[in-house]
């Protein structure tokens, strides 16, 4: 009689690894059924490789400064990922863009959290652009990957309100607390195929969903609404 493997992740990051963090915390309090094959950091001083080892993961550095180009980097990329074959890769503060080779072989098995409400504020400095644009809301976003920079289908976001006298770093906090508990959320919901992409657009238990996907408002995850 065969034992079925739990749900696999490989978990790419640069740094801190907060949201990694996350996701082992989130599998070991039993709240996420997964497991995590292997965390590949393209830098040698990243934190999130520690909580890796910390947690009995096995670890990858694959240093970008190494190659001579963005394709020979991701490739090796590949090459590990190939090796441990996860369900799902999930990008987790990983700060290289990826070539249209990698994201084309993972097409559908490769996630991504940005720290805004897409399609607002593509790329960096989200929160400061949020507040000089006097934003009320902000937020955070899970989404596939696709060739488009932070451009790939929006499959859930969670906001959080903007008060007057807001800074970055206490906006950014807020964000990431929002972050900690969505990217956990929406592995398992992939985990358990309720979630897919299913030519190219995200479908939750069968049904389609509209842009900006599920929606949360201050961590409301037990009861998650559908615009």
């Amino acid at each position: 009689m065969s034992v079925s493997q739990p749900f696999s992740l490989a978990v790419l990051i640069s740094g801190n690894g907060s949201n990694l963090q996350a996701i082992i915390d989130a599998i070991q309090n039993k709240k996420l059924d997964a497991s995590i094959k292997l965390v590949i950091s393209n830098r040698a001083d990243a934190k999130g490789l520690k909580r890796a080892e910390a947690a009995g993961i096995p670890t990858l550095l694959i240093e970008h400064t190494q190659y001579s180009s963005r394709e020979e980097f991701d490739q090796a990329m590949l090459d590990a990922l190939k090796a441990c074959r996860p369900d799902l890769v999930v990008l987790a503060g990983f700060m290289r863009i990826l070539s249209a080779q990698f994201v084309s072989a993972l097409s559908g098995k490769l996630i991504n959290i940005h720290p805004s409400l897409l399609p607002r504020y593509k790329g960096t400095q989200t929160h400061k652009r949020a507040l000089e644009a006097h934003d009320s809301v902000h937020g955070c976003s899970i989404h596939y990957v696709t060739e488009e920079l932070d451009g790939g289908p929006v499959v859930a976001q969670s906001e959080v309100p903007i008060y007057p006298n807001d800074t970055e770093q206490l906006l950014a906090a807020r964000v990431q607390k929002e972050e900690h508990q969505l990217y956990p959320f929406c592995i398992g919901l992939i985990a358990q195929t309720k979630l897919e992409l299913i030519d190219g657009a995200p479908v939750l238990n069968k049904q389609l969903l509209t842009s900006g996907g599920i929606k949360f408002r201050q961590s409301n995850y037990d009861r998650y609404y559908l615009e």
